[in-house]
């Protein structure tokens, strides 16, 4: 009886062994993975940079207003005016929706209001 529990002991220790060395590359696996994500992502944002930088640079006024005159002719773009713009009390918003009530409510088959 001793020299079984003696085997099953060392059977189940020698299982856990196994269980924890594959939990181990498991978990390695897992941070490779995660330094090659986080290496895309500081790719991704420098990438952003770039690209935010671009965009202020071809939005300069002075390149705009240039590009506007050279294209006159064929875009007919203006430079803004003040009066081009609306005070917020004379914009037109919608009408808000008015949620449909019925006048009459139906309460255990009888028409309430039906007389």
């Amino acid at each position: 009886m001793r020299s079984l529990f003696f085997v099953f002991s060392a059977v189940f220790v020698m299982g856990l062994a196994f269980w924890a060395y594959q939990e181990n590359y498991k978990t390695q696996q897992a941070l490779k993975d995660m330094r090659g994500l986080h290496a895309e992502i500081g790719a991704g944002r420098a990438r952003l940079a770039v690209l935010r930088a671009e965009w202020a640079y071809q939005n300069r006024p002075d390149r705009l207003l240039e590009l506007a005159d050279i294209n006159f002719d064929s875009l007919g773009l203006l430079p803004l005016q003040p009066g081009q713009f609306a005070r917020v009390d004379q914009v037109g918003y919608p009408a808000p929706e008015v949620p449909f009530i019925a006048e009459s409510v139906e309460v255990s088959g009888e028409l309430e209001g039906a007389e």
